[in-house]
């Protein structure tokens, strides 16, 4: 095995933090994305809605009030999908979740900026990454309860089985 000094660590930490930040912020623009094509689509399907009520104001005729009435419980289930399946919640989380490890990987980028500078050494260091490792930990504590249950079924799913050992 071959030795790793502080700086290697901090380095491979820094590098870990900002891929996680990309991550979650790519999770949050898919997500984004995702929710506003729901919402053109329950403004198309209320549109819809509407234009074949007014319609049969106008115009009485079975054929509309039909139309009138597909086109609200389609609206209503698909509210109820979205609702369900949380996408203003999950875009929240990982939002809040990609900013806060942008903060922690910008602290990393500094300390190794000042590292490089001479400005940090030794113990100060020492302490410095420490307080990095405490900040990054709090925020993998707190961070995606919403969402955790999918990022944990991709992540199980990339370690071997061990059933076959």
């Amino acid at each position: 095995m071959f030795p790793f000094t502080v700086i290697d660590l901090v380095r491979l930490d820094s590098a870990q933090s900002a891929r996680n930040y990309t991550v979650h912020a790519r999770a949050a623009e898919r997500i984004a994305s995702l929710a506003f094509k729901c919402r053109i689509a329950f403004m198309a399907v209320l549109t819809i809605t509407a234009a074949a009520t007014i319609v049969n104001l106008l115009i009485p005729g079975r054929a509309y009030q039909i139309t009138a009435v597909a086109a609200s419980v389609i609206a209503l289930l698909a509210f109820a999908a979205y609702e369900m399946l949380g996408l203003e919640a999950r875009l929240a989380a990982h939002r809040s979740f990609a900013h806060r490890l942008w903060l922690v990987s910008e602290r990393y980028r500094s300390l190794l900026s000042e590292v490089a500078e001479g400005t940090v050494g030794g113990e100060l260091l020492l302490h410095r990454r420490d307080e990095l490792i405490h900040e990054l930990h709090a925020v993998y504590e707190t961070g995606l309860g919403i969402d955790q249950a999918g990022y944990e079924v991709e992540r199980l799913a990339a370690l071997p089985d061990e059933r076959a050992a």
